[in-house]
Formats: C-alpha cells, sequence, structure tokens
C-alpha cells in the first residue's frame, strides 16, 4: 500500500546529481518562449544552482563539466518580469535576447540527471532518481 505524504516547506525539491549529462539539442526559440511562462522560475534557478554545485564533484564527465562550465548564466530574475517592469506590458516574449533563450534552454533540455535523488527541505526525504525517473512513491514504513 502506498500513502501520500503532505508537507507545507516541500517545494521545490533540492537534486542532488550522481550522473548528470550533457546532451546538445537543437535550440528552438520558440518552444522555450512558450515554456518561460508556465514556469516556477525561482524554482527553476533554486536547480540550476544545485545542479552547478554538482559539477565540483565526480557527477559528470570531464567533458560534460567543461560544457557544463561554459554555460551562460540564466537571469536571477524571470525576463518576462524583467520586460514588463521596464516596458510596462503584458507579457511579450519576443524580445527576450537569443543568449538568455539559448541559456534557458540549454537548462531545460540538455542537461539531465540521470542517478541522484531530489531532496525535500522540510523533510530531508530523499527520492532516489534511476534511469532520470524519480521515484517519488512513499511506502507505509516510511510515513
Amino acid at each position: 500500500m502506498y500513502l501520500l505524504y503532505r508537507t507545507v516547506d516541500g517545494y521545490p525539491l533540492k537534486i542532488e546529481g550522481k550522473n548528470i549529462v550533457v546532451e546538445n539539442s537543437s535550440m528552438d526559440s520558440n518552444l522555450v518562449r512558450k515554456v518561460l511562462p508556465k514556469l516556477n522560475y525561482p524554482a527553476l534557478v533554486q536547480s540550476i544552482n544545485d545542479i552547478r554545485n554538482n559539477t565540483s564533484s565526480n557527477s559528470m564527465s570531464e567533458e560534460n563539466k567543461a560544457i557544463f562550465a561554459e554555460a551562460p548564466d540564466i537571469p536571477s530574475e524571470c525576463p518576462l518580469q524583467q520586460q514588463n517592469s521596464e516596458e510596462g506590458e503584458e507579457e511579450d516574449n519576443n524580445n527576450i535576447s537569443e543568449s538568455v533563450l539559448k541559456a534557458l534552454h540549454f537548462f531545460l533540455f540538455d542537461v539531465h540527471v540521470i542517478e541522484g535523488c531530489l531532496i525535500c527541505p522540510d523533510t530531508g526525504r530523499r527520492f532516489p532518481i534511476k534511469d532520470g525517473i524519480p521515484n517519488m512513491i512513499l511506502h507505509e514504513d516510511e510515513v
């Protein structure tokens, strides 16, 4: 029997990667523009920081470490919010710079945690990631 466990401060989960792979996919600016308004941007920034912290460990190959080190930083504030506050407009994501779109594409679509775990910041519960798939199921004895 599986049970659900609720926590108040359990989001966003922290990422601890033991095997992180970087792939190069073709850039799709339109896809990034469509996804951006749907993202919890602060959670994305935290996840990227978690993964960046893993690059110093043995969680990725030297080649991938070099690729990751050269990856541009994403803005700490969502580009849509920056535009809206600067221009006083509704969400218009056509004016986001190509370099920001490339950085977002890299982190959203090219970085893959193959092995590792997601960690609840409230309870410390660790959810294993195996073959890129997190196991979020709690068993009866874990509640």
